[in-house]
């Protein structure tokens, strides 16, 4: 991915992530159980938290080809990992969580790629 893409896909996910905490927050406290709120505010907090790692994998996509895939790794990963724990917040069926562990591990390949492609610098 280019850092171009890159720093799309991280203003994408930025301002899905932020309105999707400030419905949390404002439109869904009280309807939701606890265990689907903390569902859906980890969802969130992954979400924002890897848009802006893509934000800087943007600033690096120059160090080669590790880098640029762990941004699609981060891509992936955020809308396997958010996007499984968002729908089992509001009713998908708790297999879902079955599918939850593939987008962490995509997140956690992301971040392996990060280093690995720095390490080469």
């Amino acid at each position: 991915m280019s850092a171009r893409g890159l720093a799309i896909w991280a203003g994408i996910l930025g301002a899905l992530a932020v309105a999707a905490g400030a419905f949390g927050a404002h439109a869904l406290e009280g309807k939701l159980e606890a265990k689907e709120m903390a569902w859906f505010d980890t969802a969130a907090r992954y979400q924002l938290t890897h848009a802006l790692a893509l934000l800087g994998l943007a600033a690096l996509a120059a160090h080669g080809f590790a880098v640029r895939a762990a941004g699609w790794c981060m891509v992936v990963g955020v809308m396997i990992f958010s996007g499984t724990l968002y729908a089992m917040a509001f009713g998908a069926p708790r297999w879902f969580g079955a599918i939850t562990p593939l987008g962490g591990s995509a997140l956690i390949l992301g971040w392996v790629l990060v280093a690995i492609g720095s390490a080469r610098r």
